[in-house]
């Protein structure tokens, strides 16, 4: 049973859905607003790597490279990259949009 990827062209919002048969063509339609207007992402794919291998990779100084721990765009990107290279979703689609408000500046007024 495929699972296509989409993004919502209205609001951004990310979302999957799940056929029962590759040559079915999917009803999309955003969970977030309801729009049909979206665009197919290309799905992620596994790369096996041993696990000292994931360790070695973060362990590498380089990957701490431009790194800004003040600035929360620059410590989002670092975050994905690290979940990347763990070849784990780190939360979900909670941890993603936690991450898109972090650099969009998403912080909220105290009025």
């Amino acid at each position: 049973m495929p699972i296509y990827e989409y993004r919502c062209r209205k609001c951004g919002k990310r979302f999957s859905v799940l056929t029962l048969r590759v040559s079915e063509t999917p009803t999309v339609r955003c969970e977030k607003c309801g729009s049909r207007s979206a665009d197919r992402l290309m799905s992620r794919f596994a790369m096996p790597k041993s696990d000292e291998a994931r360790m070695e990779a973060l362990a590498d100084p380089s990957n701490l490279g431009g790194l800004d721990e003040d600035d929360p765009k620059s410590v989002s990107r670092w975050m994905r990259k690290m979940g990347k290279e763990m070849g784990e979703d780190l939360g979900g689609e909670d941890f993603d949009e936690m991450l898109d408000e972090a650099e969009g500046g998403g912080e909220e007024s105290d009025e």
